[in-house]
Formats: C-alpha cells, sequence, structure tokens
C-alpha cells in the first residue's frame, strides 16, 4: 500500500523513471525490425531499448513468420502497449493481417488488458500501398471499442512517419497510471 502511494506521488511529481513494454508485432516482410535496426529478418525476438523523457522503452520485436506468431501470447501479459506492423502494399496478405489481429484482441489475457494499440501502415512510399484509410477499413479497425488504437503512415526505410506513431503510443502510455 505505502509503496504505491509514493509511487504515484513521484510520479505526479515527475520524479519517477516510467517504464514500459512494448510488444512489436505483424507479419513477415511488414517492416517491423527496418523501423528500429538494420534490414535483417527477425527470428523469433529481438530486444531493443531506448528513454524517452522520463519513460524508459523495452520493445519486443516479435518474428511475424507463421511458424513463431503463437509466441506472441506469451508476452501479452507484460506489454503496455502494442505496435502492429502493416505492410500497406501487400495487398494479398492483408486478410491474414486482419485474422492475426483478430486473434490476438481475442486472446484471454489482452482482452482482460485496454492497452493501446498503434497500427503502422508501413511502406506508404510504394506505389500500391494501401491509404491509412484503406489499411484500416481492411483490417476492420472501426470495430475496436474496447482500447485506444490509432494508426499512422509511414516509410521504416527512411523513417517518415514513425515519430507521430510513436508520439501517439507515447501520450497513451504517459497518460495511463504506473502499475
Amino acid at each position: 500500500m505505502m509503496r504505491g502511494m509514493w509511487s504515484s506521488l513521484l510520479a505526479a511529481l515527475g520524479l519517477l523513471r516510467r517504464r514500459a513494454n512494448l510488444l512489436c508485432v505483424g507479419l513477415d516482410n511488414s517492416g517491423k525490425s527496418t523501423a528500429h535496426e538494420e534490414v535483417v529478418p527477425t527470428v523469433g525476438f529481438s530486444v531493443e531499448m531506448f528513454e524517452r523523457g522520463k519513460v524508459s522503452f523495452t520493445i519486443f520485436d516479435m518474428s511475424g513468420q507463421g511458424k513463431y506468431r503463437d509466441l506472441w501470447r506469451h508476452y501479452f501479459s507484460e506489454a503496455d502497449g502494442i505496435i502492429f506492423v502493416i505492410d500497406s502494399a501487400d495487398r494479398d496478405r492483408i486478410v491474414v493481417a486482419r485474422e492475426e489481429l483478430a486473434l490476438m484482441l481475442e486472446n484471454k489475457v489482452l482482452a482482460k488488458r485496454p492497452i493501446p494499440v498503434l497500427f503502422l501502415a508501413n511502406k506508404m512510399d510504394l506505389e500500391n500501398g494501401l491509404s491509412p484509410v484503406e489499411c484500416s477499413e481492411a483490417l476492420g479497425l472501426d470495430r475496436i471499442r474496447d482500447r485506444a488504437w490509432n494508426i499512422s503512415a509511414c516509410n521504416a526505410l527512411t523513417g517518415e512517419g514513425l515519430e507521430a506513431g510513436l508520439e501517439w503510443i507515447i501520450d497513451m502510455l504517459r497518460q495511463a497510471p504506473p502499475q
């Protein structure tokens, strides 16, 4: 009880450094790893840490290959937010992304935790890329009513749009009470 009270007081005064875990998921070749490291497919998962203001982030970049997608669920209980990366130019696999998103949101652990989800509509620089509105429609994002979500157009190779998306999820985490 006392620890929670002190943590809340220190956080309110801006004296406490907060830690947040972000889970980065999406189908293989969507550009998840490109957003924060060299272009090498992730096998299993990789971990990256960074700080922004008074928040220390740990990003768990999960492989999107079919045989590894089942691993995502093991990280739901520790995630404070999710980044779901979409290959906006891969029109054929957007249905698979929609199915994986539905499975993820129906997971018992995640269903009880209304953590925010940032959707990055990646590869917007490609001629056949879907707009964020088209990605949102294709994924059925309008049906998500139990948590905050946002979709941001981006190009992971150049970094365009990543900052805006990251700022959104950081703002969501700042508003959430420390756990």
